[in-house]
Order: structure tokens, then sequence, then C-alpha cells
């Protein structure tokens, strides 16, 4: 099954938000099949955005599974770019 790589960066402003609904986000992640790697961006010691790496069918099921994330529904990212990914090293 293809990888890809979510590159999330927050709207300026939505730390508590981000810091309010992490735990839906985290139990989320949690429960998704396929996610292989996911943390923060990190800034002045404060998230900033995601990057996460999932296991994915195809293009627009990572999209559909990534509109499903509780900090997207929740207005904390600006912006998401998703694209497949291969794994080399590691």
């Amino acid at each position: 099954m293809p990888l890809f790589a979510l590159i999330c960066r927050d709207v300026p402003g939505m730390l508590e938000t981000r810091l309010a609904v992490r735990e839906k986000h985290l139990d989320w992640l949690g429960k998704s099949a396929g996610v292989t790697l996911a943390g923060p961006f990190i800034e002045d010691g404060k998230p900033i955005g995601s990057l996460l790496i999932v296991e994915g069918d195809s293009l627009d099921a990572v999209r559909d599974w990534a509109a499903g994330d509780p900090y997207a529904q929740a207005g904390v990212f600006g912006s998401v770019e998703i694209c497949e990914w291969r794994k080399v090293i590691g």
C-alpha cells in the first residue's frame, strides 16, 4: 500500500484551539489504520503544524481521511499538503 506525507500548517493564533482538541486528535489517530508516523512541527517551543506519514489506497482516499481529523474539523489547519511518499532509509 502506498505511503503519503501530510504536511499540515496551523492557522496563526490557533494554539488554544489546537490544545483544546488535542486529545480528540490523538484518539482519532490512534484508531486510524495506516498511521505510520505523526507529530507536530515546533517553533519557539510551540506546535505550529503537523507531519503525518500514512498508508492509503490512493491520494483521494487519504484526502478524505484527513478531512476527518479533529484538527481539520476545528479549523486548526490553514493548509494541508498531501503527496505520495516513498521510504528509502530508516
